[in-house]
């Protein structure tokens, strides 16, 4: 399966950034309200899943007509249809899964959405939310960040202390240190060429990655 990519039912700041990160032969799944995102985009979806409480009904019915695939769940369920919609991209033997319109609006279903990416499951996959303008992803071994000079990076430690850190083509460079969750050492680090590289020796670490205008 190739590249996968989800519309969740966040904000998008800037719609013409957002289509940048989209190609011809993207498998495109829209989780409920995230159908908007995808029409105002002008891309069809190939699959529509959740509870369809936030997608417009109006919508909906165009995109049957259309013969959209539409997987409805019910509304008492126990996952949020992002993760509804990650299952579905796992199951499709995704290798690449990109997450649009998953930040902004409500913290707890921000903070949800990050946590998502810590499925055991998308441990091997390059998989991300991504709006444009900011990026988030998880550092587990080695990873490379690709931007512009003066972009803002985080390194921010996810629940436990982070060990062995290090950087190139950061400002502020770390070497071999620790990063803990309760220290902000991490924050507004910024890109100094076109493609930073982070690694670590233990834990999980999060990556926020914010383009500059």
């Amino acid at each position: 399966m190739q590249r996968i990519v989800i519309f969740a039912n966040g904000e998008l700041p800037d719609l013409d950034k957002a289509r940048r990160l989209l190609e011809d032969d993207d498998y495109v799944i829209c989780a409920d309200g995230g159908t908007r995102h995808a029409l105002a985009l002008n891309i069809q979806p190939d699959l529509i899943v959740g509870d369809m409480d936030s997608a417009e009904r109006e919508q909906l019915q165009t995109l049957r007509e259309s013969d959209i695939a539409i997987e409805l769940f019910p509304h008492d369920k126990n996952e949020t249809d992002l993760e509804l919609a990650v299952n579905h991209a796992i199951d499709l033997k995704a290798k690449e899964i990109m997450i649009i319109a998953a930040l902004g609006g409500r913290l707890d279903q921000i903070l949800a959405n990050i946590a998502l990416l810590t499925d055991p499951r998308l441990s091997t996959l390059n998989v991300r939310l991504d709006d444009g303008v900011e990026e988030i992803f998880f550092c587990r071994h080695r990873i490379h960040i690709h931007g512009r000079n003066g972009d803002l990076v985080s390194l921010i430690p996810w629940q436990t202390a982070v060990s062995n850190v290090q950087t190139q083509n950061l400002k502020w460079p770390l070497k071999k240190e620790k990063l803990y969750p309760d220290k902000t050492r991490g924050i507004s680090n910024e890109m100094t060429d076109e493609t930073a590289s982070v690694s670590i020796g233990s834990g999980l670490l999060l990556i926020v990655h914010r383009r500059q205008a």
